[in-house]
């Protein structure tokens, strides 16, 4: 696996930064009350990242195979637009925002955890799994999280990203009058 170093020059062209939630923003549990309510747990520090990574002007999605309410109200909550849900083919939801927004694969980064992200994180320019990925997508990613899901997987890669894209302020001469 490159080190983070060496995937400094990947993350520099990130403009676009697509995310699986369960095991990814969640911790992959599914929690249900007695009255068939589902609960989902969400980190708040991967959710300010998120709104950190959106100033930086750096987009952000989920593509997710399940469908919830809740997803889509934590989306509303962060300011992400592009939310595609109940999905059996990610690998379309992904070709769909590509051309959205007019990006290459190069300028795409992807964190996700199962077999069922494998075709997207086969594609993108920059792929990442939290600690807690099944063995299949740990081997197959450009880089495995310290942080598993739910628990700062997206917050650890959003510092990367920033960290990645900050220009050095850009020093003008002094003219002389």
């Amino acid at each position: 696996m490159p080190s983070v170093k060496s995937l400094r020059s990947r993350l520099r062209n990130i403009r676009m930064l697509l995310l699986d939630v369960d095991g990814v923003m969640t911790d992959g549990g599914v929690y249900y009350s007695n009255a068939g309510d589902e609960f989902k747990r969400f980190n708040i520090q991967d959710g300010y990242g998120i709104v950190k990574l959106q100033r930086a002007g750096i987009k952000v999605g989920i593509i997710t195979g399940r469908v919830s309410e809740i997803v889509s109200r934590r989306a509303q909550e962060l300011g992400i637009t592009d939310v595609l849900q109940n999905l059996d083919d990610k690998h379309g939801a992904y070709e769909q925002l590509k051309a959205k927004h007019g990006l290459g694969d190069a300028a795409i980064a992807y964190i996700g955890d199962d077999e069922f992200d494998l075709p997207v994180l086969e594609r993108v320019g920059f792929s990442a799994a939290p600690a807690n990925a099944v063995p299949a997508v740990r081997a197959r990613v450009q880089y495995i999280c310290r942080r598993r899901g739910g628990d700062g997987a997206v917050r650890e890669v959003i510092e990367m990203l920033l960290g990645a894209n900050v220009r050095p302020p850009v020093r003008r001469g002094r003219k002389e009058s």
